[in-house]
């Protein structure tokens, strides 16, 4: 008893009215009362000399103030969590997204993803843009170049090529660009059935499939232009060209095979002779048409063959895409920041990208959020540019927090 005594007065020493504790390092720190943590860590993270640093670091300068308590690694992760600066900071990563939802359309062009590329430095004949549509299930693309990005150039392309060469589709996905939110083109999509689906602000993986496909032609484009970057428009053709013959992942084939059945006959087949370039050609009607009977059949296959590919490709993607994300618990009510990468408040790398704290007034499919704004607007985003807001400890510019001594018996 007398050793056990003795070891606890060797770590121990009361100093009326304060209690020290021997560290491992042999210096003796004061131990810290429940009620005088709040201000010892207010001292130590968000005053002059605090830092803002994280939990490591923070408890080091406690340390080294001469002060100890037995949470201190716990109250201060809880601290800084819910610290409104520092909840301010910081960017969004893959772990920050929201579950995929992908889109799985059974018949080819029920579903069309239109986007803008541009402006493109040097324009190209008067062109600074091009505007892409790209099928979701055949992954066939079509483009235009032109001088600019409104209204018009989208009308142009639904009524000379969507709607002439693969009909009305069920579905239009889009931003929401002003050159695609607009009464006349929304006119013209009610004329004849068409529902307009918008992706929510700054997340353009609502059009997924639109901007893979920009990624692509960009691609292509960059490496078949000339020296002046100056005939881009003019590598337009060849470049879509290239790319419907192209073999898609998802889909186990190319866009071209996807619309007619068959691969595309190349110049290279015809300069090095495969064998469809040495045969005959067939003018017996009867044969003709048990072929072309066959054919057709296969093409159903083809597509079927094709969505099961897509299906299962979009299953793995989305499995491993889960795995690496962080599970988010939202709810109505909840407080939120908002992770605004447009939003300029300080010039340089010292501004905040956080707006808010916005209210959760609905959690909507597809991982999209509806927020009440402390205006009273509201408006949608996408999940993944949230974070709960836990702040209950914002500490004024300027504030002295000061420890008080404990009154004698």
């Amino acid at each position: 008893m007398l050793h056990i005594l003795s070891a606890i007065h060797d770590h121990i020493n009361w100093d009326e009215p304060y209690l020290y504790k021997k560290g491992t390092d042999g210096l003796f720190r004061r131990c810290i009362a429940e009620e005088e943590v709040q201000g010892v860590l207010e001292h130590c993270h968000g005053s002059a000399y605090g830092g803002h640093f994280a939990t490591f670091k923070k408890v080091q300068k406690v340390l080294q103030a001469g002060l100890w308590w037995p949470s201190m690694f716990k109250d201060a992760y809880g601290f800084i969590a819910k610290c409104d600066p520092c909840q301010r900071m910081g960017n969004i990563t893959r772990r920050n997204e929201m579950p995929q939802t992908p889109i799985l359309e059974v018949e080819v062009f029920d579903v069309w993803g239109i986007d803008f590329m541009g402006p493109f430095n040097p324009a190209s004949y008067g062109n600074k843009y091009i505007l892409v549509a790209v099928d979701y299930v055949s992954k066939w693309v079509e483009a235009i170049a032109s001088p600019t990005n409104d209204h018009k150039v989208v009308l142009k392309l639904f009524k000379s090529i969507i709607f002439p060469r693969f009909g009305i589709p069920k579905a239009v996905i889009s931003d929401g660009g002003s050159h695609f939110i607009n009464k006349v083109f929304e006119s013209l999509l009610k004329k004849h059935g068409v529902k307009h689906k918008v992706a929510t602000p700054y997340h353009p993986q609502t059009s997924g499939q639109v901007e893979v496909s920009n990624r692509q032609i960009k691609a292509i484009l960059a490496r078949v232009v000339g020296v002046s970057k100056r005939d881009w428009s003019a590598k337009l053709d060849d470049t879509l060209w290239a790319y419907r013959t192209a073999f898609k992942t998802p889909i186990g084939r190319t866009p071209f095979q996807m619309l007619y059945g068959k691969s595309c006959h190349l110049p290279v087949e015809v300069e090095y002779k495969a064998i469809w370039a040495t045969k005959l050609l067939n003018v017996d009607i009867k044969e003709a048409q048990e072929k072309r009977s066959v054919d057709l059949h296969e093409l159903e296959e083809i597509r079927l063959e094709a969505y099961e590919s897509s299906k299962v490709y979009k299953e793995r993607t989305k499995a491993f895409h889960d795995k690496k994300i962080s599970p988010k618990d939202f709810k109505a009510g909840d407080q939120v920041l908002l992770f605004n990468s447009r939003l300029k408040l300080f010039p340089g790398k010292l501004k905040s990208r956080w707006s808010g704290p916005f209210t959760i007034k609905e959690i909507l499919p597809f991982g999209a959020v509806s927020l009440f704004a402390k205006d009273g607007s509201e408006f949608k985003v996408n999940g993944q540019r949230l974070k709960k807001y836990l702040a209950d400890s914002v500490i004024p510019e300027g504030s002295t927090v000061h420890l008080q001594e404990p009154q004698l018996a």
